[in-house]
């Protein structure tokens, strides 16, 4: 387990995307507002401020959690640096300190015991996988509704201005970078796993999820042109469902039982948009389970398109979204059955303590009750 130069920028470039990102929107509500459109402008600082709040709360009870691990009282400027919305600042700037220091200086030094060695870089890589777990909690809490909304926006006036391609195009890179991003620091930061090696295996992973995510998301928008209620009712089903899932099985990823209903919550909303498996077990059954459901209702939503032809929007780009979702979802189902059965990283079975820092191979760090698979 070492953190290296890579690590390091992959770091870099994720605080590169979520300051475009937050600027983006921010640029795009301004314009809402500016032209008159509230609606869409008091949407877009809702999904924005949805995903950051939830974000900050998660962010403050792990900085809590750790410090009383350590022995350390809780600090009040932890708290106010939350309230102003900078959690996810604060921890970029002590990733960015604690890797720049493991990567480029510390490994180069010599005389240190290993399992000094083993610990600092553990550290590093445990402060950059709970920024990469806050960064992929936003992604699907405000970058998914934010790109739904906008691929709405786009379908119903037939064209788009220049913020409206940024934003899109933005929240695709961001929902893309933290998906891979948390699937890499994930597979670090636990022992038991092997490492997602390989640009093959990476793209496989990203496109299976982009493909999956983009086809799904298209679907919701046509249904909301055909009738907004009936969209509304399926998405609060379908978060109904999710919630109903993470109770049954129990989780067991916060300390206290108030943030943990709240991990709940979101996962019940992530489980809108994407499958991942919240227990750390077997989940081909229920994966399957969860993509058949997805290819039923996407199909069931395109019968419905084709029987109620839509007259709200420009008909010439029916035809061709209704490729596009089954050709994505064709997609991103073949590539999610070639990553698991040809390239996903299996489990190791033989994982045992090195000999020679003779520490047992531990996992302590609160991923392993949240794995996106």
């Amino acid at each position: 387990m070492k953190y290296t130069k890579l690590n390091f920028m992959m770091s870099v470039l994720g605080i590169i995307i979520y300051i475009t990102d937050l600027i983006v929107d921010i640029w795009l509500s301004v314009r809402f507002f500016y032209e008159g459109q509230y609606v869409f402008g008091v949407l877009t600082v809702s999904f924005m401020l949805f995903g950051t709040l939830v974000v900050q709360c998660f962010s403050y009870s792990w900085f809590k959690a750790d410090l009383k691990k350590a022995g350390q009282e809780s600090q009040h400027c932890f708290l106010l640096l939350h309230c102003l919305q900078g959690g996810i600042f604060t921890r970029y700037w002590f990733a960015l300190k604690k890797g720049y220091y493991v990567a480029f200086k510390y490994s180069s030094k010599t005389g240190n015991f290993i399992e000094e060695q083993i610990d600092l870089h553990k550290e590093a890589i445990d402060i950059m996988t709970d920024l990469s777990m806050l960064r992929l909690f936003e992604t699907y809490l405000e970058g998914c509704p934010q790109l739904v909304l906008q691929l709405y926006i786009f379908l119903e006036h037939g064209q788009g201005n220049f913020s409206q391609y940024a934003a899109i195009m933005v929240s695709c890179c961001a929902i893309s970078w933290a998906t891979v991003d948390y699937q890499v620091a994930l597979r670090k930061s636990l022992p038991d796993k092997n490492l997602l090696n390989g640009l093959c295996p990476k793209l496989t992973y990203l496109f299976y999820k982009l493909f999956t995510l983009l086809s799904w998301m298209l679907s919701i928008v046509l249904l909301f042109f055909l009738n907004v209620k009936i969209a509304l009712c399926l998405l609060l089903f379908l978060w109904f469902l999710g919630i109903v899932w993470a109770f049954k099985n129990q989780t067991q990823f916060c300390v206290s039982m108030i943030m943990e209903f709240l991990y709940r919550i979101v996962v019940g909303f992530i489980l809108i948009f994407t499958f991942f498996n919240i227990k750390g077990q077997n989940t081909k059954c229920p994966m399957s389970c969860y993509y058949i459901v997805r290819i039923l209702a996407t199909l069931g939503i395109l019968i419905m398109l084709w029987l109620c032809p839509l007259s709200i929007f420009n008909s010439d780009y029916f035809i061709p979204i209704s490729i596009i979702i089954a050709f994505t979802l064709l997609l991103g189902i073949l590539l999610l059955i070639v990553y698991y059965g040809t390239l996903h990283p299996k489990r190791s079975e033989e994982m045992k303590p090195d000999e020679i820092d003779g520490k047992s191979a531990q996992i302590d760090c609160r991923v392993k009750y949240f794995l996106m698979e």
